[in-house]
């Protein structure tokens, strides 16, 4: 009996990793956008705060668990990993098709859409609550891009003339070589050399000799931003993963904090090594962006699912992200936008509810 148990925390591990892969471009494409970084420390740094923003959702985002489990979906809880299982499979399958592919696509919409297939082929329809459904996944789902399409056009205008004030200035590394005092004939001179960070303008910076390295304030505000959405992403996408295979975790014996931790690290591990593709489409095939406009966007990223996460509803990360970036587009211009890449991102955001409810349905029709 402790085979179909280990078989549903690797699957929920994979689906952890899928995650990783298609999802850790949504914290760092703008980075890599506005050549602020190349994507290989994009992807690090994207990793690192996704890493960590799994660890510390076992402490504070865990009313995601309750509602991926299926409480509350469905009239009557399906017990068995089975279940859980076909989920899990149909999540899986449209995540790793769309991350071959570049597509990026809501892993809390593979997930929502497998637990209702899954469910109708276990209850059947009338099974299923499609009021929550609608209210605690559909509707949030639906609302989230909109609304950060009209958050980035209508706070852009302000955000830019903060950038444009903060762009004037940059951190830098100066280094002074410091000589000791006079040395007796035949011995040489000790000196040393001393490091200190200054706040400056990018001229003087610039203008200075001394300065070893320098990074400009809007750039270091674009990491942080970029941090904080991918600690975010982290926050609010791995308690979705636990849901389906924390029970099954806890029948081998890993409980609470170490399963949020193999969690999070498979979702890293995903990010490193297949994370590359759907990066390179929300990067450069959207639209074109300066650094302010990256950073405009991953703000209000952070801000809609950083609040999502504390109030338990489940948003997806992809859908906010790419709102973000076509609202910089839409504030640069209609003309600067790729339309049809948007086209393609829309049509998969519409089939992977149906497409992952198949894969689920079918999956627990064979395992059960």
């Amino acid at each position: 009996m402790i085979v179909p148990f280990l078989v549903l925390t690797l699957l929920a591990a994979l689906l952890a990793w899928a995650n990783g892969s298609n999802d850790i471009s949504k914290g760092i494409a703008t980075l890599v956008g506005s050549g602020v970084s190349n994507f290989r420390s994009a992807v690090i740094w994207g990793t690192l705060w996704t890493v960590a923003g799994g660890i510390v959702a076992a402490f504070a985002s865990q009313g995601l668990v309750a509602t991926f489990s299926g409480n509350g979906f469905l009239a009557r809880v399906v017990t068995g990993p089975a279940f859980l299982a076909a989920v899990a499979i149909g999540a899986i399958a449209w995540l790793l098709f769309a991350s071959r592919t570049g597509l990026p696509v809501s892993t809390t919409h593979s997930i929502a859409g497998a637990l209702a297939g899954a469910g109708v082929v276990a209850e059947g329809a009338a099974g299923l609550h499609w009021g929550t459904f609608a209210q605690k996944v559909a509707l949030p789902l639906g609302l989230s891009p909109v609304i950060s399409v009209l958050l980035v056009y209508a706070l852009f205008p302000l955000l830019s003339r903060a950038t444009a004030r903060v762009e004037a200035y940059c951190l830098c590394l100066e280094r002074t070589v410091v000589i000791g005092g006079p040395a007796p004939a035949g011995v040489i001179a000790m000196s040393a050399t001393t490091t200190e960070t200054i706040v400056g303008t990018e001229a003087d910076c610039a203008s200075s000799p001394t300065v070893a390295a320098r990074l400009s304030a809007i750039d270091a505000l674009h990491w942080l931003s970029s941090a904080l959405t991918s600690f975010a992403r982290g926050l609010n996408d791995t308690p979705k993963i636990v849901a389906l295979g924390i029970v099954a975790a806890a029948t081998l014996g890993i409980t609470g904090f170490p399963f949020y931790l193999a969690i999070a690290l498979a979702m890293g591990a995903g990010s490193l090594i297949a994370g590359f593709r759907v990066t390179e489409t929300l990067a450069h095939r959207v639209t074109p962006m300066s650094h302010g406009e990256g950073f405009a966007a991953n703000l209000v990223t952070t801000l809609l699912v950083g609040a999502a996460s504390l109030v338990a509803l489940p948003v997806s990360t992809t859908h906010v992200s790419s709102g973000a970036i076509i609202g910089i587009g839409l504030h640069r211009g209609a003309a600067t936008i790729r339309w049809h890449t948007v086209r393609e991102m829309l049509l998969a955001w519409l089939v992977t509810l149906p497409v992952s409810a198949l894969v689920g349905a079918g999956a627990f029709a064979l395992l059960r």
